[in-house]
């Protein structure tokens, strides 16, 4: 007898239909699926049931300090096993096992979204409500068959992982950026403004970050590149990495960070930590939001003008996006050159733009030329990067900051991506940044600080020259 036969036999006999109905329509209704079709789990009910029964009995002292990991799994063990007791459900001792171990998880872990965390092919878990939970694998989003079991289930695990970090979600303060203890970048939205549900966006990183050696291999970008960003660091050029959301900044700018030097002082700065960096010297602040009251709260532009008092030789800014872009800027400009930082656009001119805007939103009546100069004058290469049709990420633009000319800022290309040659019968494109030939103005200060760059590297073709493509 299957399990969902024994289970309907422990439940009482449903009433008859009202005369004049279908008597097989309540059962329809019951067995079909009305907004998908998920798969029918016969443990679903007593899941649930079993899950609100142990909130009930144990209430806050899930959440006791006090309690080590061990100590709490093995407490709840032990009160699923009296549940389920008096469940008196037919279950064979693997079911139970089964039951049991998946209620722990859902309790004292993630939930559903458990496997795809340890799935080291998943980059990004998306959690639409209870109705559906998607990942990408490759660049490419894709569906699953996993669904909470409801939304106060994804509720409790979406402030178990805020609460981990001290922060905070609930009906004041209804969306946050939180993150995992591997590091892994969470946000979550929860209703009246999520209207369908709870929102949860998990964005993981590698345990063992990418080195520059792994983005060559995946086609990410070329040798002659990589040699032309790690002489840019170590000649402590001011560089910026753009590109759109999910491009892969923060994993270039965590490339970019492995060429500093170990004897300087670096210090990083970001609304929720994701940079991995293994400098011995390194300083990690996170911004912090408001209390529950509506103070506390410290941005990242109080921490960019507080860094500019402890002695950095570097200053890395996760992401520019508000007023602490002017913080930024006067920084490049005034004695701490080598820093890095990253920004969401469309290119590398429209990046200008943004941060010419965000500037503004400091709150400080700048002409628009006073900020043009101040722009020309702390940049100096913009990286870009994008992710193509095909879901790979490439770096399509390697771009100079000249300077000014009347009120513009001039841009050079030193490389551009190859779109010409083509798409690979796997659906891939076979091009690569190429070399403009033209060589940066910045090329003869490397060069006086005893930085030299190998030959060719302005002016050949990369030295892969096999058109291998990939994604990271």
């Amino acid at each position: 007898m299957k399990l969902s036969e024994r289970l309907k036999q422990g439940r009482p006999t449903a009433s008859p239909p009202p005369p004049g109905t279908d008597p097989g329509l309540s059962l329809r209704m019951l067995q079909e699926p009305v907004d998908d079709q998920r798969p029918v789990d016969p443990l679903a009910g007593l899941k649930e049931r079993t899950q609100d029964a142990l909130f009930a009995r144990l209430g806050a002292r899930l959440f006791d300090p006090t309690l080590n990991e061990e100590q709490l799994r093995a407490y709840v063990v032990q009160e699923i096993g009296v549940i389920m007791e008096a469940e008196l459900a037919p279950l064979s001792p693997a079911e139970r096992q089964r039951l049991m171990s998946e209620i722990s998880e859902n309790v004292l872990g993630h939930g559903p979204i458990e496997r795809f965390l340890a799935d080291p092919t998943v980059t990004e878990i998306m959690v639409n409500s209870d109705k559906a939970i998607y990942v990408e694998r490759e660049g490419k989003l894709r569906p699953t068959d996993s669904r909470y079991l409801s939304q106060e289930h994804l509720r409790r695990v979406i402030e178990r992982i805020v609460g981990q970090v001290g922060r905070r979600i609930d009906e004041s303060s209804p969306m946050v950026d939180a993150r995992l203890p591997d590091g892994s970048r969470v946000n979550a939205v929860i209703p009246p403004l999520a209207v369908d549900g709870p929102a949860l966006t998990i964005r993981k990183f590698a345990k063992d970050p990418y080195q520059v050696d792994d983005l060559i291999h995946f086609g990410s970008l070329t040798r002659e590149i990589a040699s032309l960003l790690a002489a840019c660091v170590r000649g402590r050029l001011n560089v910026l990495v753009t590109g759109g959301t999910g491009t892969g900044k923060t994993t270039m700018l965590n490339v970019l960070s492995s060429f500093i030097p170990g004897d300087e002082r670096v210090v990083t700065i970001e609304d929720a930590v994701e940079l991995q960096l293994h400098q011995p010297h390194i300083v990690r602040l996170e911004s912090r939001p408001a209390n529950i009251e509506g103070k506390g709260q410290v941005g990242v532009r109080d921490l960019v003008r507080n860094a500019l008092r402890m002695r950095p030789d570097r200053i890395i800014v996760g992401e520019v996006r508000g007023g602490e872009a002017l913080d930024m800027l006067q920084a490049m400009n005034t004695g701490h050159e080598g820093s890095l930082s990253t920004v969401h656009a469309n290119s590398p001119r429209d990046s200008l733009a943004r941060i010419e805007t965000m500037v503004l939103m400091a709150g400080v009546d700048l002409p628009t030329r006073a900020i043009r100069e101040q722009v020309a004058s702390a940049l100096d290469l913009i990286v870009h990067i994008s992710r193509l049709r095909d879901g790979t990420r490439r770096v399509t633009h390697v771009t100079e900051v000249e300077g000014m000319e009347g009120d513009v800022v001039t841009l050079q290309d030193i490389f551009l991506f190859d779109y010409s040659a083509g798409i690979g019968d796997n659906g891939r494109f076979l091009g690569s940044a190429r070399p403009t030939g033209i060589r940066p103005k910045f090329s003869e200060r490397l060069a006086d600080q005893g930085i030299t760059l190998p030959p060719g590297v302005f002016g050949a073709v990369d030295a892969l020259g096999d058109g291998r493509v990939g994604a990271f």
